[in-house]
């Protein structure tokens, strides 16, 4: 009989453990400056980085679907298995997603491209990298380590992160040499839940 007693006293502990976790995730959530995007039905992924940690975070078709729909693309392609954050500036970003099938490029969904995206540049949000011409993202992505308004409406902005900030914070502050990690950052894989999305197919410039 305290054998059960003590069993189910373990069992309720362990459920009322696991709900304050979620209230105080969800109450962390809520301080996010994005955290009016965030929602149930959105992609979410899981990036996986070798020594380091794994980092979720939802993607945003309401705010930039064509990109999205790239972004889903290739990870479906297992394009991004074994790439690197290959350029790191704390304080900053962390930049990642060089891969061997480079697919054709995309048009810039951000303000001075003419595309309405109003998600800024605040930690943890993914943008896409481009050169300087605006239609020109293809694989390469970063995540902001700090905020940069000096990007918002330059960069198609597309999704962000929900946890792994410690993550972001221990890859954002490794060893450089002309902002190059001295020792690789090996993106071990990006993985999708789709929750439901269903993408479209991309349109390349």
């Amino acid at each position: 009989m305290k054998k059960i007693v003590t069993m189910l006293i373990i069992i309720c502990f362990s459920i009322l453990l696991v709900s304050c976790n979620k209230v105080e995730e969800k109450k962390e959530l809520k301080d996010l400056p994005y955290y009016t995007y965030l929602e149930d039905s959105n992609p979410e992924i899981l990036i996986e980085v070798k020594g380091f940690g794994t980092m979720k975070a939802q993607l945003f078709p309401k705010v930039a679907a064509n990109t999205v729909n790239n972004f889903i693309d290739y990870i479906t392609e297992k394009a991004y298995t074994k790439s690197t954050f290959h350029r790191i500036i704390s304080d900053f970003m962390i930049q990642g997603g060089i891969v061997n099938n480079t697919k054709d490029s995309i048009n810039g969904e951000f303000m001075s491209n003419g595309f309405k995206n109003k998600l800024n540049h605040n930690r943890g949000v993914l943008s896409m990298a481009r050169t300087n011409y605006f239609n020109s993202a293809t694989s390469q992505f970063f995540i902001m380590h700090k905020d940069s308004p000096h990007l918002d409406g330059n960069y198609a902005t597309f999704g962000a992160l929900t946890s792994g900030f410690d993550v972001l914070d221990k890859i954002a502050n490794v060893n450089t040499i002309n902002d190059a990690p001295i020792k690789d950052v090996v993106i071990e894989s990006i993985t999708v839940e789709l929750n439901g999305y269903k993408p479209s197919s991309v349109v390349y410039s």
